[in-house]
């Protein structure tokens, strides 16, 4: 394996592709107990239409979560889960738009562990009866998620934003279209996006590299076959499709959510610096020590319910503020004022800097969150870039770049406002 040293971070990275096309990594971390595996595919919600051996599949929505549960059934009957808990180890999953994951943690048996990860992940198992019944379980997840205030908002959101990009959809699908889902569905899907060219092991620990490696050979399949083609529809123009969207729901103030698409950039580090620039940016103009946040929050307009997020997923950027106000539209023309204002004299130089020390602190302690690790290597190895990359582009932006992206990707022709209002 290629061993990959950070001595400035105290980190050591191994790293292999497999003859199948299965990426290794493993984040070695010498005197630590505890040990992360994470067994990912590049398959999320938002990848329903795709092409594999020559032929063009449209799946329903919600399918990679529905796979994501199924996986969990043994041919005997029994849940893979009461086979890791019997070696100690504590197993989950979870599937976003752009990458379902499925990981355990154990202090001891690592190996053992490791091999029966493999095996489940890379082995479908579905039958007529065992769909059917996990068809109710999901389709009380999913009314369970239509109750739910903040994830109405979220997608309310993404619907005004995307015109056709199915990421404007929920991951877990509709009951109308998990209706639809087959065993064959199922089958299909884990034949085009379970394969090793398409998946990405990361372990994270006290643990030896070669021999996960040797593990990984072993169990997974031989051959070497391409990954699906995934077909998103037609570009998205840079202007939402809405530029505002509210309904009604039980809620005890109202909800909003402010966003903008983003230029997605090819894949490799530019997509990572591009992320770095955008939250750091966000911070800098609207983080709690920000004059936006503390001027709002004084007023009421804000409260501790605020934040922001950047996500490249599925073939998408986007950029959101969100939380709860008494008046959205305030808000959203106090953004517009402090958007102004950055235009005209720039980010503040040393506020800037403190945002940038801060996120660098972040970074360093989430080496040490190893199921956070252990996403960021899988999301990396998808999209070309490492996380430990991370640390020296931080300290090559500037406030200059950060002003320059927030004027550009938050102009008013670009944003999009959706509020959730309390029943009349």
């Amino acid at each position: 394996m290629k061993k990959e040293e950070y001595a400035s971070l105290g980190e050591t990275l191994f790293t292999d592709t497999l003859p199948n096309g299965l990426r290794v990594l493993v984040a070695r971390k010498p005197g630590f107990r505890r040990s992360f595996a994470m067994f990912a595919t590049d398959y999320g919600g938002a990848m329903r239409r795709f092409r594999v051996d020559g032929q063009w599949l449209d799946t329903p929505a919600g399918v990679a979560h529905y796979l994501e549960h199924k996986m969990f059934d043994m041919p005997d009957g029994s849940h893979i889960l009461s086979a890791f808990s019997a070696r100690g180890a504590s197993p989950n999953a979870y599937t976003s738009s752009g990458m379902t994951a499925y990981y355990y943690s154990c202090t001891d048996g690592f190996e053992d562990n490791l091999r029966l990860l493999l095996r489940f992940v890379s082995t479908p198992y579905y039958t007529p009866e065992s769909v059917e019944k996990e068809r109710g379980i999901i389709a009380q997840e999913i009314l369970a998620m239509e109750n739910d205030p903040d994830t109405v908002s979220y997608y309310q959101l993404m619907e005004a934003l995307y015109a056709h990009h199915p990421i404007r959809d929920g991951v877990g699908g509709t009951v109308e279209c998990i209706s639809k889902i087959t065993p064959e569905t199922l089958y299909r899907c884990h034949g085009a996006f379970y394969r090793p060219s398409n998946m990405t092991l990361c372990c994270v620990g006290d643990v030896e590299p070669e021999q996960v490696a040797d593990i990984a050979r072993e169990l997974t399949a031989p051959e070497m076959a391409p990954a699906p083609e995934v077909d998103y529809g037609e570009p998205e123009s840079p202007a939402p499709a809405e530029s505002f969207r509210e309904r009604r729901m039980a809620v005890a103030k109202p909800l909003f959510a402010l966003g903008a698409k983003l230029a997605v950039p090819a894949e490799g580090k530019e997509q990572l610096r591009r992320q770095l620039i955008a939250e750091l940016g966000l911070e800098c103009l609207c983080g709690e020590s920000s004059a936006f946040y503390t001027e709002l929050y004084g007023k009421g307009l804000l409260n501790r319910s605020f934040g922001t997020e950047v996500e490249f997923s599925a073939g998408t950027g986007t950029l959101l503020l969100a939380g709860e106000s008494p008046d959205p539209q305030a808000v959203a023309e106090a953004l517009q004022g402090a958007l102004d204002r950055v235009a005209r004299r720039g980010l503040d130089r040393n506020a800037f800097e403190l945002c940038r020390r801060a996120r660098y602190g972040q970074e360093l302690s989430a080496l040490d969150q190893f199921r956070r690790y252990a996403s960021a290597l899988a999301k990396g190895s998808f999209r070309g870039w490492s996380p430990l990359e991370a640390f020296p582009l931080l300290t090559e932006l500037t406030a200059e770049d950060a002003a320059g992206f927030l004027c550009e990707s938050l102009s008013p022709s670009r944003l999009a406002l959706t509020v959730v209002k309390p029943e009349e």
